[in-house]
């Protein structure tokens, strides 16, 4: 993971040169619960001015090459402008964006994915509240210099759409949306940004207990390689209790 990170760093360095503000690591790297098989490397590069497509190119040549070298999941990064984020712009505009998933579009047609991979993405205003909270700066100006705060409901509303159709999708994801549910409940009530990892340890304390040994087995999958079989039945059950208390606090 290192070798890829600080790769990412110093190629990132060349490719953009003078327009690169910063680069700041996020995600399961910064929070103590990285696993090769289950995680993914996150990353943000900031920049001042927009993208010729030529460097996008090369960038996401690097990117490509790196990827390969990366964990399963592999890297899912985004650059985005300085301008976007202090103050800080929801829904959040972004020059670049690329995970493991869009591979086979760059490598089969890489002048579509450059002249479409642009946009907005709600996504990064729950990466930058990581990033702000507990993130790594790799290279370039702070975090705090670089990052304003983002407002709860904006964070919020960025990962609604994880959780929105919990019920219906927890037997067919159960791991994530187990532990998903359980750090946004974390941060309504108390205020808390929790890995996964630690939104389940404190689900674990802050639900009932007959939720327990479903949030268990959720932690376990998440910390080893291997499958869980779930009781799906008390998953669902699991699930609208998660979104009940969800919904008392917010209006999704």
């Amino acid at each position: 993971m290192d070798t890829v990170i600080n790769s990412f760093a110093e190629r990132s360095k060349e490719i953009l040169q003078d327009n690169l503000i910063g680069i700041y690591l996020h995600g399961s790297a910064v929070m103590g619960c990285y696993n090769p098989a289950k995680s993914d490397i996150d990353l943000i590069a900031v920049v001042k001015d927009p993208m010729e497509d030529s460097v996008k190119r090369t960038f996401m040549d690097m990117v490509i090459e790196l990827n390969e070298k990366g964990p399963a999941k592999g890297i899912e990064m985004s650059i985005v402008k300085q301008s976007v984020c202090r103050p800080f712009v929801y829904p959040t505009p972004f020059e670049l964006h690329f995970s493991a998933a869009h591979t086979d579009w760059y490598k089969n047609d890489p002048d579509d994915y450059i002249s479409k991979m642009k946009g907005e993405d709600k996504d990064l205003a729950a990466h930058f509240t990581i990033i702000k909270h507990r993130g790594k700066c790799l290279y370039g100006a702070p975090i705090e210099d670089t990052f304003a705060d983002v407002p709860a409901q904006d964070y919020i509303d960025s990962i609604r759409n994880d959780i929105a159709d919990a019920e219906d999708e927890i037997a067919d994801n159960p791991m994530y949306l187990i532990l998903n549910l359980s750090r946004v409940l974390a941060f309504l009530k108390d205020g808390l940004v929790l890995s996964k990892k630690e939104g389940g340890e404190w689900a674990q304390e802050n639900v009932p207990e007959r939720y327990h040994s479903l949030i268990r087995d959720a932690l376990t999958e998440y910390a080893e390689d291997g499958n869980i079989f779930y009781d799906t039945d008390l998953a669902k059950d699991y699930a609208r209790y998660m979104m009940g208390e969800i919904l008392s606090k917010v209006s999704l």
